[in-house]
């Protein structure tokens, strides 16, 4: 007899959803010969609160029963963080396209519809299972090469400018009678450049840990209106910092884009010092926005060194690209920043590049939704 029983080392823990008791026992025993652990629930508001409890590996769940229907326990689970990742799969006598694609929108993974055999059952419980196990493992390798870039990186991010605070300090509190009255606007210069490298550092770990782990970010509806001044000033501001403003080119058109002022501010900033930063002086540096089709498009382009294609794809925090031949000043962490605020406001970030040529950013945002 063929084996359906992924092996892994716990047993696999599923909850079966079902009003009606032939069904649902027959079910259970299918799975349980497979040497999976199961547990039931009579209607959808025992199921959810199974599931909150037990925490199973995957859901059946019948989508028209009493108390509360298939649609509604899915739509409770996806809304919940500790039960929206749980492979879904319902089990329906429902054969319409309708009723199927209510319940994939809502987020279900697979169907299957009654009645079933066995072999049916098992195939789609095992695929889900699969797939899920794929996805963990893929998890894993990422958290895995982000500690490891962790570990490699940010100490040497943080000593860089804590290193000049406790120098500049240093020399203040033991040698100050050293210290010329000229040359105090240059050391407190040092101390606050370091102190804002610093701060900044700082932020943009918190962020990009709470975009990471879908904490203290909150999306609500916002259109920012007239984008391209925030574009226009933060793009100055940045050239300014690096002494180059008159490498900067800018090209704006009037519109608008569906995000908050806060974290567009934030995407200028990130994309804007990537340019400067990996560029050189006497390199331009383009800015264009324009609205194409309702859609809000920031372009940010540097002829600095640029990226090989394969490396493109890695590009995430901490992830620095040729350390040994180019002396880098940054964590990563602003390019994927912007990423993920881009996508968390339905948008999209695309990377163009080229070596020896430049970079790129395609940002494409919603425009106005009126």
């Amino acid at each position: 007899m063929e084996n359906y029983l992924i092996k892994i080392q716990k047993m696999t823990k599923i909850l079966v959803i079902e009003d009606e008791t032939l069904i649902r026992q027959s079910v259970s025993e299918i799975l349980t010969y497979e040497g999976f652990e199961v547990l039931e629930a009579q209607n959808g508001e025992r199921g959810i609160v199974a599931a909150f409890q037990h925490s199973p590996d995957l859901i059946l769940c019948d989508i028209m029963m009493p108390v509360m229907d298939g649609y509604e326990v899915l739509y409770q689970l996806r809304n919940n963080t500790s039960t929206k990742l749980i492979p879904f799969i319902f089990m329906t006598a429902l054969s319409e396209r309708s009723d199927l694609r209510s319940g994939m929108e809502l987020g279900s993974d697979d169907y299957i519809t009654k009645p079933y055999t066995r072999d049916e059952l098992l195939t789609a419980v095992n695929t889900q299972l699969r797939k899920s196990a794929d996805k963990h493992e893929q998890t894993e390798v990422k958290l895995n090469e982000l500690r490891n870039n962790i570990i490699r990186h940010l100490p040497h991010e943080l000593r860089t400018p804590l290193n000049g605070i406790l120098g500049f300090g240093e020399l203040l509190m033991n040698y100050s009678e050293t210290v010329s009255h000229e040359e105090l606007p240059l050391i407190g210069k040092n101390i606050y450049e370091s102190a804002v490298r610093l701060n900044r550092l700082t932020q943009n770990y918190l962020t990009y840990m709470q975009l990471e782990l879908g904490s203290g970010i909150q999306l609500l509806e916002k259109t920012l209106h007239n984008p391209e001044r925030i574009c226009e000033r933060k793009s100055i501001e940045m050239a300014t910092h690096y002494n180059r403003l008159e490498d900067l080119e800018l090209n704006l058109s009037k519109g608008a884009a569906s995000i908050g002022e806060t974290e567009f501010l934030k995407i200028v900033e990130e994309l804007t010092d990537n340019a400067f930063k990996f560029s050189a002086s006497g390199q331009k540096v383009i800015v264009d926005c324009e609205t194409i089709e309702g859609k809000f498009i920031l372009k940010v382009k540097d002829h600095g060194r640029g990226i090989i294609v394969s490396d493109i794809s890695r590009i995430g925090a901490f992830m620095q690209f040729d350390r040994k031949r180019y002396e880098q000043q940054g964590s990563g962490l602003g390019l994927i920043i912007s990423k993920r605020l881009v996508e968390l406001f339905k948008g999209e970030l695309k990377i163009q590049s080229k070596v020896g040529e430049g970079t790129t950013i395609v940002v494409t945002l919603p425009g106005n939704q009126k």
